[in-house]
């Protein structure tokens, strides 16, 4: 008998796993469908001895020091800040859009002083808000919409930003000074042995037991627990009741080039020519030294692994209805993105998940017996924090 079944080995569930059983005393049970821990942030050697990221970039930055500090139980960090370039009219140029994107891309030599009134005198003046288009046409006008923001949504989302709800463009700024940061978060780095040894640390408690290649359906029934913790698609936990939540998925392709760098930074987007939406070279993340390179490119797809909730209203209306059956069940907690239909970084997934432990914790009392973790050492200079 478990106290706790928790469905998927990602960050939520993983960081729940351990608070369970170091904070609580209790046995815990993670399942995952993949052949491995950590989620969509698993990374792994490739052949060539490179440390890649299975599903894409994961770059970790937040603003709440209390999350480094429970992290950094598990792991050690390497300093990395991260920039983006996009091809746009056959030129390499920063994104976010900064002074440096249009002095470079119209050959200007603007001021930040200069640039603001530059942005006011091509926006477009929109009297609602309401989609992705018109929080960049607003913004910055129609032609740097159609050269950055509309052919990159298209391929992203299979649809137009017209269609689609006003966060998924409002997530990326537009700033006046040279600023190329893609992210301007306090904290701003990487695991330094990589998101998988943090997960294996974090899940090496003696109270939480791993199956992997295991579906929620077959063990459910089979393995005895109290409760449990879910943090799949909140549609297929109720069986699609009331039809699929639509998601947007990735098709990833790894391979390795023969030459130590293939691009200046470590992402570089193509809204405008390309199948793909972007390649990612991860020794800029890693910092690891190798006379080869390995690169992935994304190609969004409709059907695949969902790794996108589509933000429409529509969808929204969907999932509240699936949310209104997950708040009658009884034992059974929601947490994570696909679970709760949002997209969400990683601090704040790693932040959801300790909030739900204190609700928990506070819900159920504390058990009078069990041995609480006592923190990791050696990782990093971030005191331990009860969180």
């Amino acid at each position: 008998m478990y106290d706790w079944l928790i469905v998927g080995a990602g960050f939520a569930g993983s960081v729940l796993a351990e608070r369970l059983a170091s904070q609580r005393g209790e046995r815990v049970l993670v399942v995952d469908r993949r052949n491995h821990i950590g989620g969509n942030a698993y990374d792994r050697l490739d052949e060539a001895g490179l440390l890649i990221h299975q599903y894409g970039p994961h770059i970790f930055h937040t603003n709440a020091d209390m999350i480094v500090a429970y992290l950094s139980q598990f792991t050690t960090w390497r300093p990395y800040e991260h920039r983006v370039l996009a091809m746009v009219d056959g030129m390499l140029v920063p994104i976010p859009i900064n002074l440096d994107t249009i002095n470079r891309l119209y050959g200007l030599s603007l001021t930040p002083e200069e640039l603001a009134p530059w942005f006011a005198a091509r926006a477009e003046p929109v009297p609602e808000i309401r989609t992705s288009e018109d929080v960049v046409v607003s913004t910055v006008g129609r032609e740097l919409y159609e050269k950055f923001f509309r052919g990159y949504t298209r391929k992203q989302w299979g649809m137009d930003p017209s269609e689609l709800d006003r966060q998924v463009t409002a997530r990326v700024p537009t700033r006046t000074n040279r600023d190329d940061r893609y992210f301007t978060d306090t904290f701003q780095a990487m695991p330094a042995e990589g998101y998988t040894r943090m997960f294996e640390r974090m899940l090496a408690h003696p109270k939480i037991h791993v199956m992997t290649n295991a579906e929620f359906r077959d063990v459910r029934d089979v393995i005895p627990h109290r409760r449990l913790i879910y943090t799949g698609p909140i549609d297929a936990y109720f069986d699609c009741r009331f039809g699929r939540l639509p998601y947007r998925s990735l098709r990833f392709v790894h391979t390795t080039r023969d030459v130590a760098r293939h691009q200046p930074v470590a992402v570089v987007n193509y809204p405008q020519t390309e199948a793909y939406t972007r390649i990612t070279e991860y020794k800029h993340l890693t910092g690891q030294e190798h006379a080869k390179t390995s690169l992935t490119f994304e190609y969004p797809s409709a059907e695949g692994d969902p790794y996108y909730p589509i933000p429409r209203p529509e969808n929204q209306a969907l999932f509240k209805r699936y949310e209104r059956l997950a708040l009658a069940e009884r034992n059974v907690w929601f947490v994570g993105r696909l679970a709760t239909y949002r997209y969400y970084n990683m601090d704040q997934i790693v932040g959801q998940a300790l909030a739900t432990f204190r609700r928990i914790d506070a819900q159920l009392g504390h058990p009078a017996s069990g041995p609480v973790r006592p923190t990791a050492p050696g990782f990093g200079d971030h005191p331990a924090v009860q969180v």
